[in-house]
């Protein structure tokens, strides 16, 4: 099994749904340009093929102005250093604001390649809101599946927010459910968060799990 770093599985699924824009940094100097490229806040992430869910050794932060740049990449640098992880380099990633879902392939033995589709974000493991179809999906499936989430009204409108672009939502579940007929070899996908808003959504963080 080959498991691709958020900078490859990007790329892979960057031709099926929109994702956020990011320059991979080696240095501060580089990550100091690409901030000021995309404009505070920006979101940084210590990219790693030995860290896979960054929140667990706290490799994501929100740096609002170039001080806090400079600290939180110097900190990131750190945790890699400490805990022996091979530092592909540090990601700096435009702010995207909105609603999160989560959006995954999984291989199934009896089903074939089934899409999971859910609330996202660090939670999605504790939730555990999801709903499952098999691949590749209708516009009519998207409907059923949204709609058999518990916390749906995050995504239709609660308390004053706006409802997200569920017209867009259900296009690009649509998309990543017909990604398996290109790449058959995935074993597992997650799109965990795409972050969504009453306008546009995208990718922000994403790992895949290809067969050899």
């Amino acid at each position: 099994m080959k498991i691709l770093t958020e900078e490859k599985a990007e790329k892979l699924i960057a031709k099926h749904v929109p994702v956020a824009k990011s320059i991979l940094t080696k240095n501060f100097v580089h990550a100091d340009k690409a901030a000021n490229k995309f404009k505070y806040p920006v979101v940084l992430k210590l990219i790693s093929p030995k860290a896979v869910h960054k929140t667990e050794v706290n490799g994501i932060r929100f740096p609002k102005n170039v001080d806090e740049l400079k600290k939180e990449y110097a900190d990131l640098q750190k945790i890699a250093k400490t805990k022996k992880l091979p530092l592909t380099g540090i990601l700096v990633q435009e702010m995207i604001r909105g609603e999160e879902v989560i959006l995954g392939i999984k291989k199934d033995p009896t089903f074939g390649h089934v899409l999971l589709f859910g609330i996202g974000g660090k939670y999605a493991e504790l939730l555990k809101d999801v709903s499952f179809r098999a691949c590749p999906i209708t516009e009519k499936d998207a409907q059923a599946m949204i709609d058999e989430l518990k916390m749906k009204k995050i995504l239709y409108g609660f308390r004053g927010s706006k409802s997200v672009n569920l017209r867009l939502l259900k296009k690009i579940m649509i998309s990543v459910s017909k990604i398996p007929v290109k790449h058959k070899n995935i074993e597992e996908m997650d799109i965990n968060p795409f972050i969504i808003n009453s306008k546009t959504g995208k990718a922000v963080d994403a790992r895949i799990v290809m067969k050899n």
